[in-house]
């Protein structure tokens, strides 16, 4: 079992886009979503996955994520819950953090979110100043909370 440690942030600037060294598109779905689980489907780099994730949206919960075949992807895509995700992920490293900022397509289009997966507590003077209000823990910004319900009603 491995560990997702992770903080998220609304994005306040385009800053980062110098920044940014590679750029990966995203495709998921949910097959199931509960309060404090779910389980996804997620195409990058040519590549199928399927990830449950179990515990409650905190900064903190249990992962499991398996390889699958891309046949089996288009057949479960059926099943999808809620709408599909798209989005293109962009890496940037800001004071040797990787940070995730994932710019939104389709309906959840506007939509840009950074994620710092790191157990390191990460002072907020050494985030980097593009980052604006933080949403670790808040379900309405978590992708499977996306899927479903679409965007929150506020975003910044």
């Amino acid at each position: 079992m491995a560990k997702e440690t992770e903080r998220k942030f609304l994005v306040a600037s385009e800053a980062w886009r110098d920044e940014a060294a590679e750029v990966l598109a995203i495709r998921q779905f949910y097959l199931f979503v509960g309060p404090d689980r779910s389980l996804r489907v997620r195409l990058k780099k040519g590549r199928a996955t399927l990830a449950l994730k179990l515990g409650a949206h905190a900064r903190v919960r249990d992962e499991y994520e398996y390889p699958i075949p891309l046949t089996d992807v288009r057949q479960m895509e059926a099943f999808a819950c809620g709408r599909i995700i798209e989005k293109a992920r962009h890496l940037v490293r800001y004071r040797d953090y990787l940070y995730e900022v994932d710019v939104f397509a389709g309906s959840l289009s506007g939509l840009v979110i950074a994620e710092l997966e790191t157990a390191d507590t990460v002072a907020d003077d050494d985030l980097p100043p593009w980052l604006g209000l933080e949403i670790t823990g808040e379900p309405a910004y978590y992708n499977a909370s996306l899927a479903v319900n679409g965007l929150p009603e506020c975003t910044e």
